[in-house]
């Protein structure tokens, strides 16, 4: 007897969910309770795995990825471009305001291997930067080249985009950011159905 592709999803999407909550609860560990975590949102099996360097202030104070303006400002990009925001999670290299790259690497690297997202859109050189140092498993370097997809891995494509955060105030920087993020629709449109 075979098992129905839901029910084989729907394992898949359980497992997901327990390994990103017991992420979750480690970087809460790991801030001792002195330090506020913010965790990553979104579907635990997203095609599309959004990257920010560090938290700002709203995201802090809600312990959410995205939370405040520029999360408003990806979920309005996202319905202009028709990309479904539930086939999206989002996180922050760093896990805290004060964390460091030594700390953080390990959390990113196992939230991409419980997403296992096809594509990862690093915001922002320090993202970018930070992405390529995680080493994960037969990544190749992703340059500096914005708005172009980029082989990250055999399954992952990757596309590096200004960072979201510095965009929301300038207007040739939201251009700047739009003009990179918009490919994502395209990538989006050509995505084979499940």
């Amino acid at each position: 007897m075979t098992v129905a592709t839901d029910e084989i999803y729907e394992k898949y999407l359980q497992k997901a969910i327990t390994e990103i909550n017991a992420l979750g609860d480690e970087v809460a560990q790991a801030g001792a309770g002195t330090r506020v975590p913010v965790v990553g949102s979104g579907h635990p099996l997203a095609d599309v795995f959004l990257l920010k360097y560090a938290p700002r202030a709203s995201e802090l104070q809600e312990g959410v990825a995205f939370y405040g303006r520029a999360g408003n400002a990806l979920l309005k990009s996202l319905q202009r471009l028709r990309v479904d925001p539930m086939a999206i999670y989002g996180t922050n290299c760093l896990k805290f305001a004060d964390g460091d790259e030594e700390e953080s690497r390990p959390f990113l690297l196992r939230e991409l291997h419980i997403v296992q997202p096809k594509l990862v859109v690093a915001m922002g050189e320090p993202a970018r930067v930070f992405l390529n140092s995680v080493a994960f498993p037969l990544s190749s370097e992703i340059s500096a080249s914005t708005a172009e997809l980029q082989r990250f891995t055999p399954t992952i494509q990757a596309l590096v985009t200004p960072d979201i955060d510095e965009a929301l105030d300038e207007a040739p920087a939201k251009t700047a950011f739009w003009n990179a993020f918009k490919l994502l629709g395209t990538w989006w449109a050509e995505l084979p159905p499940y």
